[in-house]
């Protein structure tokens, strides 16, 4: 019997066969970090999937939440991000070590390139990215990276990445809310067997407010931001709603008893208006 029950989350299955949960929770430099709700996360939500980057600079306090829940390394799935800062061959291989010892763990689950764009002064953006890929590539071989991916990739770089490399990547995660459905990116990925996950599944609470989302959530008696992750998971996406809050964290988390109507999928779907709340990557060459 585990020490702790997991939440009971399905599963999306990664070209290489393995099966990283649909839900998983998010943690950043913006807007804090908070100890307390990591662990009260794992050991008190069910939570199994953690999201990172280095460019968050929370890897070391994640390790020691980590340690605190006191769960087995293999009940979790740990992703973690390279920055652009660190691309290159040499240089993403010893990121990546370097942040496996600061997390006090021997691999990551997943491994992504965080963007699409060199921070090397001189360097093509291709190039570089075919490069750093290769590193991720041997990481992956070595089994320092159980999979690896991209992040705020968009299928251009995806179609150069597949031309200049061997391993297509297992994942790509982007920006994914009712305001920015980026379709033909998601109908790319599904033919090429890459994952689609999406961060800032609330619009940083910009679409809390709409109020098609607000009638939704009036008419299942949920939160609108159940709603919204609901929504998200239902169209086979990976999800990782982030906060530091413990009573939003188990909102986040009570959404697999909920099922939206087709009309419901409908409205949502018809909120796209292409907005970005974040980083948005479409002039990245």
């Amino acid at each position: 019997m585990p020490l702790f029950p997991a939440l009971s989350c399905p599963t999306v299955q990664l070209s290489n066969a393995l099966e990283i949960p649909i839900l998983g929770l998010g943690t950043s430099h913006n807007g804090g970090y908070s100890h307390d709700a990591v662990v009260y996360a794992l050991t008190e939500c069910g939570i199994r999937h953690l999201d990172t980057a280095k460019r968050y600079g929370c890897e070391e306090k994640l390790g020691e939440a980590i340690k605190e829940s006191r769960l087995l390394r293999s009940d979790l799935w740990l992703t973690n991000k390279l920055w652009p800062g660190d691309y290159g061959y040499k240089a993403a291989k010893k990121a990546c070590l370097d942040s496996c010892t600061a997390m006090g763990v021997e691999y990551f689950d997943l491994y992504l390139m965080h963007w699409p764009e060199s921070l090397k002064v001189g360097s093509f953006n291709r190039e570089i990215r075919a490069e750093t890929w290769r590193a991720l590539e041997d990481l992956y071989k070595e089994g320092v990276c159980h999979a690896i991916g991209v992040s705020n990739f968009l299928v251009r770089h995806l179609e150069q990445l597949k031309e200049d490399c061997n391993v297509v990547p297992h994942v790509n995660q982007v920006e994914y809310h009712p305001f920015q459905q980026p379709h033909r990116l998601m109908e790319y990925c599904r033919k090429d067997g890459i994952v689609f996950e999406g961060y800032s599944p609330l619009a940083k609470g910009q679409v809390l407010s709409d109020p098609v989302v607000q009638q939704i959530a009036k008419k299942h008696r949920r939160t609108a931001a159940q709603i919204c992750i609901c929504w998200s998971i239902q169209n086979g996406v990976v999800t990782i709603p982030k906060s530091i809050k413990k009573n939003r964290i188990q909102e986040n988390c009570q959404v697999f008893g909920l099922q939206l109507d087709e009309e419901d999928m409908v409205a949502l779907g018809n909120l796209h208006d292409g907005r970005h709340v974040t980083w948005d990557p479409t002039n990245v060459e």
